[in-house]
């Protein structure tokens, strides 16, 4: 019990510090004919810190990104996101997906890897909305470099895909990745991202890959930065929150005292 409390009053003082404005590090990263904009949440003191790879959704890299990149920061990751959209010059919320923007997100993942005050070796990626997508094209092509995904209620079906695919399959990446897996989203979400969700979790766990998929009860789609949150969706946040992270210490080999063991 004491151990339990320990951990809980941490995880508290880490959100409590994630509260504080912290400024994050603003600058490109290059995807060849152009700059992608990137920005990097830091935790206090020399490192090296384990890196996170940062992936927002549609609607556009928002404060409550940067918020989200902080409360990482203040438990002890080193978050870079790039802005997928801006390089590209895409409008927020676009009616499709893009696959030139899959240059831009890779070019965020160069720029972290490349970073000296972070940990060697492969990083963690937390993805919303759209961002797992991303996430899973990522590890398919580059599984050296991932070494666990954070889905909050994610894409595992090809945006662009026809109808029939998205109601009855998932991506072929599914089938492809090894990369842990942690799949965050709520019940009262829309019916297809639950359908696809859950078909990614049993093509995932069939192949033996490592996956869990927390489902939180009247929890809405974006529960975890809603103006309008219930009770019940702050309390789905905090817990999201501290299972993303056990999920990425887990498998970034983090250590109690925050650092590197692998």
């Amino acid at each position: 019990m004491k151990a339990s409390l320990a951990i809980v009053g941490a995880l508290l003082g880490c959100w409590a510090l994630a509260s504080v404005a912290q400024p994050l590090e603003k600058s490109t990263a290059s995807a060849g004919r152009y700059e992608v904009p990137i920005e990097v949440a830091r935790p206090a003191g020399s490192g090296p810190f384990p890196p996170v790879l940062y992936i927002h959704a549609k609607r556009g890299f928002e404060e409550e990104d940067r918020a989200h990149m902080r409360a990482l920061a203040a438990q002890g990751f080193l978050v870079l996101a790039p802005d997928w959209q801006q390089g590209n010059m895409i409008e927020r919320w676009p009616d499709r997906h893009y696959p030139e923007t899959e240059a831009d997100v890779e070019a965020g993942l160069d720029a972290l890897l490349a970073r000296s005050d972070v940990c060697k070796g492969p990083v963690g990626i937390v993805g919303i909305s759209r961002g797992p997508y991303f996430a899973i094209r990522l590890a398919a092509k580059r599984p050296q470099d991932v070494a666990a995904i954070v889905s909050y209620y994610g894409h595992f079906q090809n945006p662009n895909a026809p109808e029939p695919q998205q109601l009855f399959s998932v991506a072929p990446e599914v089938n492809q990745i090894r990369a842990p897996v942690l799949m965050l989203i709520g019940d009262a979400d829309f019916e297809l991202r639950r359908m696809v969700n859950g078909r990614a979790f049993y093509a995932l766990l069939g192949r033996g890959v490592a996956v869990e998929l927390q489902m939180y009860p009247m929890a809405r789609r974006a529960f975890d930065f809603r103006p309008d949150a219930s009770p019940e969706e702050k309390e789905a946040t905090r817990h999201a929150r501290s299972r993303a992270r056990a999920w990425l210490a887990t498998h970034l080999k983090v250590g109690p005292d925050g650092r590197c063991q692998g």
